[in-house]
């Protein structure tokens, strides 16, 4: 019997990294830059040393949960035998799609400014509309939403662990880019964040 939530959140991930790629080379077609994917900050090449084999995990584990039929790589029976939960992972599929399509609004609205990492050379545009205008990192929740889909779809061990590793790696990136955001764009910024939050809507009311 194909397991068609798990089905659905690999085909997520490997189309939203594949979109990544995209991101990549339609920013160094337009700019000659490389977009982040070579890190020029000491930190994030730090990260970037768990990040990849994270990366790599993430689109193998919950592939391999489909054929694998022993622990730790394989679905946990309760998966298949608990309605609810059952129930659950639909719904965590169905929001897995979600946050793709979401994340591909932000992609397109960024354009050019998309990067994977920290620029030093250069001064993007401060970008402060569509769910930017509504939380700072729209992309990095979309990602961390993401990837609790995948680990209620893929309850595995090995998921659960690169997923709580996702989690803090991001919340250190966005804190780490609105050092460098508030280093090059000033007011500006400082006005944004007191407006904004980091990755869930603030209760301040929001004005360009």
């Amino acid at each position: 019997m194909t397991d068609w939530p798990a089905v659905l959140v690999v085909a997520v991930i490997w189309s939203y990294w594949m979109g990544v790629g995209v991101m990549i080379v339609r920013v160094h077609r337009k700019t000659r830059k490389l977009g982040g994917l070579v890190p020029e900050q000491s930190l994030e090449r730090a990260m970037w040393l768990v990040w990849v084999p994270l990366i790599a995990a993430w689109l193998a584990l919950p592939y391999l949960a489909l054929v694998r039929t022993h622990a730790p790589l394989a679905l946990p029976p309760f998966v298949r035998v608990a309605p609810v939960y059952a129930a659950l992972r639909w719904a965590a599929a169905g929001g897995a799609i979600a946050a793709l399509l979401a994340t591909s609004l932000c992609w397109s609205r960024m354009g050019t400014s998309w990067r994977m990492g920290v620029s030093k050379s250069g001064r993007e545009a401060l970008i402060t509309d569509g769910l930017f205008r509504y939380v700072r990192h729209p992309i990095y929740a979309l990602s961390m939403a993401l990837m609790a889909c995948s680990v209620i779809v893929v309850p595995t061990l090995p998921m659960v662990a690169i997923g709580a590793v996702h989690f803090v790696l991001l919340h250190l990136k966005a804190r780490n880019e609105e050092r460098h955001l508030l280093s090059v764009h000033g007011a500006a910024y400082r006005n944004y964040v007191a407006r904004t939050g980091r990755f869930f809507p603030s209760s301040r009311p929001t004005r360009n």
